[in-house]
């Protein structure tokens, strides 16, 4: 069963997200954070969102702002908006009687799912897929632009045909991100997830996360798996895995 909800962000606008419930009751409820300029419809955030709630744990997936059916401009957003986002969606679930006590990031989303969940009393585990180790990581991406970004304040930014507006505070917020020490400090069961040939983000960001990580801690190699995890049966069985990493935690 999936409702579609919508929620106020840290910044202001709606936020689009979709609840998916088991169909009997649930043994937990969880948040799902996509990666950087992905969104809750894609592959791995639906598939592993729809797979989890069919072992009877609920899911709220969202669009972070400026993306898919969420309102505001995604070049407003950051890393900090996305983690302060994130803290949003938990206070959503926890307003409608169902607190998460699982926090899932994919990609970038997982980096801000790390740094989340330590605002966020109810969550007593995290996951993280195919995360990088350092946000600001994403440069990479509009390197061609940030340039030009730092000199005039903004610049379009083509993604996949889309047009967006990067700009200036969104860079400088992403270059001062921290991480690693946010890991060390998680306090929680941290259960790290990732390909060995992903060609987007390469595991070694996984082996600096798990290094930093304190026990109870878990690394499960999603061999076979690219970076999406658009290959067939990939996304369910990440979610098989979490679903029973998770069970103690529910």
């Amino acid at each position: 069963m999936a409702d579609d909800v919508r929620f106020p962000s840290s910044v202001g606008p709606d936020l689009a997200g979709v609840l998916d419930a088991p169909e009997e009751s649930a043994r937990g409820w969880g948040v799902l954070v996509h990666g950087f300029t992905l969104g809750k419809d894609s592959p791995a955030a639906f598939r592993i969102a729809r797979s989890l709630a069919a072992h009877g744990i609920g899911m709220l997936r969202f669009d972070c702002l400026g993306l898919g059916e969420s309102e505001g401009e995604w070049g407003d957003g950051s890393f900090t908006v996305k983690v302060d986002d994130t803290v949003r969606a938990a206070q959503f679930l926890a307003q409608r009687g169902t607190p998460p006590t699982l926090l899932i990031g994919h990609s970038w989303g997982g980096a801000a799912a790390i740094v989340a969940a330590q605002r966020i009393p109810s969550v007593k585990a995290v996951v993280t897929i195919g995360a990088p180790a350092d946000p600001a990581e994403v440069e990479r991406h509009y390197d061609s632009v940030v340039h030009r970004v730092m000199d005039e304040g903004t610049a379009p930014w083509l993604v996949g045909g889309r047009e967006m507006t990067l700009k200036r505070d969104f860079v400088q917020d992403v270059r001062g991100a921290e991480l690693i020490a946010r890991v060390h400090t998680l306090e929680r069961p941290l259960l790290v997830m990732h390909s060995p040939t992903d060609a987007t983000v390469s595991i070694d960001n996984a082996s600096e996360i798990f290094r930093a990580a304190v026990h109870p801690r878990s690394f499960i190699a999603l061999e076979g798996s690219d970076h999406l995890l658009t290959a067939d049966g990939q996304a369910d069985r990440a979610a098989r895995i979490i679903s029973a990493w998770a069970d103690q935690y529910l």
